[in-house]
This record gives C-alpha cells, sequence and structure tokens, in this order.
C-alpha cells in the first residue's frame, strides 16, 4: 500500500488500539489516548491523554489533527458522531468476543499497512491460548467460576472472559448469559442466584474499583457459597483482563489460569 494513503495521527479512544499499535512497532502514529490507558506503561508518558470512556476532550482532539480516531462500542456513539460532525474519520470496534479481539488486529493492522506483523501477532496470541487450553483440559476437575464486572448491581461477566474462563480450565457459570453485548443484559437481579448456582472460584474485577472480598462476602446468605466458605475471593485488575485487546489474551488468561489451576491442585 502507498504509505502516503496511510493514516499518520491517530487517537485512541480506549486503550486496546494503543496496546495493539505498539505492539505492531507503529506507536509513532499515536497523538492522543485515552486517560484510562495503562498498557504500555510509556505510553502514558508519551502521548497526550483526551479521553475518559464516555467523554472527549472534542476541541483537544481536534487541535491534534487526526486523519483516524479510534474507538470502542456503543458507549463511545455520541463522541464518534461529534468527530464525524467535524469531518474525522472514526472507525469504531463493537467486539465482544476472544474472535473479535483477534479479528480487530488484524484490522487495525490492514489499517495501518503493517499486515504481516499483526497476522504475526495474532498467531502468537494463538499459540499461547492454545498452550493454556490444553494445561486446563488436564485437569482432574473443572471449577464453577463466577466473574463479577460489577457489584452495584451485580454484573456478570463479558462473553471474552467467559471463553477464557473456558480456555483455562473453569466452567462459567454465568455463560447462558455471557453473549449479552450490554452491560444490562447481564445484570443478575436476584443476588440469590449466585447462591444457587454455587460457584466454587469468585473472580471481581470492578471496572476501575478496587475489588473488596469481605464486602462481597458479607453478603446475606452467601456463606454457604463455596468460593466464599473456602476463602476463593480473588481480584483480577479490569485493565488486566475488561480491555478487549492483547493483554486479555494474556496476562488476563494467565491469572484466570493461574487461579483455576492452584484451585485444582489444593482438591487433587
Amino acid at each position: 500500500m502507498n504509505p502516503k494513503l496511510l493514516p499518520e495521527r491517530i487517537v485512541c479512544l480506549t486503550e486496546e488500539t494503543t496496546e495493539t499499535l505498539y505492539l505492531l512497532g507503529e506507536e509513532e502514529r499515536i497523538v492522543g489516548i485515552s486517560g484510562f490507558t495503562v498498557r504500555p506503561p510509556r505510553a502514558r508518558k508519551e502521548k497526550p491523554k483526551v479521553s475518559a470512556f464516555t467523554s472527549a476532550k472534542i476541541d483537544k482532539i481536534l487541535a491534534l489533527r487526526p486523519d483516524l480516531v479510534l474507538g470502542f462500542s456503543n458507549l463511545q456513539a455520541d463522541i464518534a458522531r461529534d468527530l464525524i460532525k467535524a469531518g474525522v474519520a472514526v472507525y469504531v470496534f463493537n467486539h465482544r468476543s476472544v474472535d473479535g479481539i483477534l479479528a480487530m488486529i488484524r484490522t487495525l493492522g490492514a489499517l495501518v499497512g503493517a499486515e504481516d506483523r499483526a497476522r504475526a501477532l495474532i498467531d502468537r496470541l494463538g499459540e499461547h491460548m492454545e498452550l493454556v487450553r490444553r494445561s486446563g483440559e488436564s485437569l482432574s476437575r473443572r471449577p464453577r467460576v463466577y466473574f463479577e464486572e460489577w457489584d452495584q448491581p451485580l454484573i456478570s461477566g463479558i462473553l471474552w472472559v467467559s471463553e477464557l474462563i473456558e480456555l483455562a480450565g473453569g466452567e462459567n457459570v454465568f455463560a447462558d448469559v455471557a453473549g449479552e453485548p450490554l452491560a444490562s443484559g447481564r445484570i443478575i437481579h436476584d443476588p440469590h442466584e449466585v447462591v444457587r448456582r454455587a460457584p466454587d472460584i469468585i473472580i471481581g474485577s470492578w471496572c476501575g474499583k478496587k475489588f473488596r472480598p469481605e464486602q462481597l462476602a458479607a453478603r446475606p446468605g452467601w456463606e454457604t457459597v463455596p468460593a466464599v466458605r473456602d476463602g476463593e475471593l480473588h481480584e483480577i485488575k479490569s485493565s488486566d483482563i475488561l480491555q478487549p485487546g492483547p493483554a486479555a489474551l494474556t496476562d488476563g488468561l494467565d491469572q484466570l489460569a493461574a487461579t483455576i489451576h492452584r484451585w485444582a491442585e489444593r482438591r487433587a
């Protein structure tokens, strides 16, 4: 592709596209990032922060003269609308699965002329996931896992998290609603439904605030939940698993697998 046809000034409104562009060696194209970006750590030092998640500094973005803005999901639709009205090219990803994450990497690679490097990254991630899957298959018991994205109201894990739990050797107790793309579709209206599904492990990832296992354990009736009874209450930071990018398939998956394997080893 003619290099002159590729975007040279990209603003990333969420972390996963920033992380991916750095992994592809295309970070020089980035001129602005989300304030929630933590991957890679150097991005926060090198790039101006121009957005939160559902809000952005439109004037500041326009001042950067971007030729492409990358967003994610319906939650950034208003930001995308305002930028489009201002004449900016916007590409909004809307993936919710492991395959969707890999497709995002492939598409982003094509957008910046790094198709070969994107394929190589996808291959590396696929090989890593396959190793974790094989290790999970060796477990004599598969624990039942409840993944909590939020506590007020209770919200269970999104599809890629559910898929990663299965890859790591566990069974998501709310797999039946994991495919709901919006968080509102994964609200657990009756907290006792968690009690009824009796998870062996509970993982909290409260979208940017610290998981409080003592608060969870104190919920009425939850003392009978195997995970609460056995002290199997764990945290995975949302930046490690709830950003739909490479980190979820590496650090997030590895933390899931380590927790599940420790549980299985204690019961071997």
